[in-house]
């Protein structure tokens, strides 16, 4: 088996086992807070403190990276949840819960980035789509098997937290597996910290609007879809089934896209007429606005669509990356699209609480299909030119 190939499965399964491991500790985490009767409020907050962390540690990943190496710094990001995990078993003091999950989020971003750079690096060239688009899918299923896992060991089990210790040991063990890469070709040359996150988005501007683009409809409008859902007056069962809807729209689509993107004769060109093929598509879900408000049914095949289209764009905008890129460059453009798929749902998630609480049927349809045209716009423009 070629160092390529070790790498790939090495990659897939110590993601695979660290994020069931996390997305079977995060909800067990707030169950455990307001079994203490912590107030709904503080226990937000100490969700937020995960992207916190995920914020202060991408703009910096490159240098890190450059510093210790890319084999050392993904080992970091692999041991640190499993401190964070342990030191949850061993104190209840809430300040240090705080520290702790703020920790685990910097490793997590740390993850993210690094991750999505050696599955661009290891994947073959000519099959980098149906890589990147396999990885999305594999990552989508964490969030299905991580809660799953949590149901079926028992949230007031005193076992689950050892389950999830566990499951972040073994991906740790395949983060060990990583092979030894040779020295960046660009390790003193490339650009890292602000000034190459500023290099990156200038370089490909639109690229990074299709992340932002992404990490609205998929990952920002999930997490206020059940208020959504319960303005349409779906019950609250319904309302949060919406979620899954849209997440599974995401990782169906996944894999499908990428294999799709590798099949052009030109492959760059195919990604970016792709990528405005499902802008156009959000723009056409988004015009439904008023006919979901009459007919609610409606809102399932449109939420379907968001997550499906949001979580092409992301994943094509990595491919198109990792097709360009490699060494710390690469690092360097993947924390720039995971900064802009994160602020992507940071918008939506802020802008689109209110005015689903002021305006569902007016003034939220509006802010979607603005932003979808603007974007159509943008991205039919660049495939133009390009």
């Amino acid at each position: 088996m070629t160092a390529s190939r070790v790498g790939l499965l090495a990659v897939f399964g110590s993601t695979f086992f660290e994020l069931c491991g996390i997305f079977m500790l995060s909800p067990l985490l707030l169950l455990m807070l307001k079994g203490a009767q912590v107030s709904t409020t503080v226990a937000g907050l100490f969700a937020a403190t995960t992207w916190l962390g995920v914020f202060i540690i991408t703009p910096f990943a490159s240098q890190l990276t450059r510093k210790i190496g890319r084999r050392p710094a993904m080992w970091l990001a692999s041991i640190t949840p499993l401190v964070s995990a342990i030191g949850f078993m061993t104190t209840d003091v809430l300040w240090l819960w705080f520290a702790l999950e703020l920790l685990a989020g910097v490793a997590g971003g740390l993850r993210w980035v690094l991750a999505e750079a050696f599955i661009a690096e290891f994947a073959p060239p000519d099959q980098i789509g149906r890589t990147i688009g396999s990885y999305a899918t594999m990552v989508g299923l964490t969030f299905v098997v991580g809660p799953a896992l949590l149901a079926w060991v028992g949230t007031g089990n005193s076992h689950a937290l050892w389950v999830v210790v566990a499951l972040l040991g073994v991906g740790l063990a395949w983060t060990v597996l990583i092979p030894t890469l040779p020295p960046d070709h660009d390790q003193q040359s490339a650009s890292v910290g602000l000034t190459g996150l500023w290099h990156a988005v200038q370089a490909h501007p639109v690229i990074m609007l299709a992340g932002f683009l992404g990490g609205f409809f998929e990952l920002g409008l999930a997490s206020i879809l059940p208020l959504y859902g319960l303005a349409l007056g779906l019950s609250a069962s319904a309302a949060t089934l919406l979620v899954s809807v849209s997440g599974a729209g995401g990782t169906l689509m996944a894999l499908p896209s990428g294999m799709l993107a590798d099949r052009f004769a030109s492959p760059a060109k195919g990604r970016r007429s792709m990528m405005a093929a499902f802008a156009v598509l959000i723009l056409l879900s988004t015009l439904a606005g008023p006919w979901v408000a009459q007919t609610p049914l409606l809102i399932w095949p449109v939420v379907a669509l968001w997550g499906a289209s949001g979580g092409a764009l992301y994943t094509l905008a990595m491919i198109d990356i990792g097709a360009r890129e490699k060494g710390i460059t690469l690092v360097n453009s993947t924390a720039v699209l995971v900064l802009t798929y994160t602020l992507g749902g940071l918008v939506a998630s802020a802008a689109s609480g209110a005015l689903i609480e002021s305006s569902p049927t007016l003034g939220f349809p509006l802010l979607l299909t603005g932003l979808a045209v603007a974007g159509c716009v943008a991205l039919i423009r660049h495939t133009q030119r390009f």
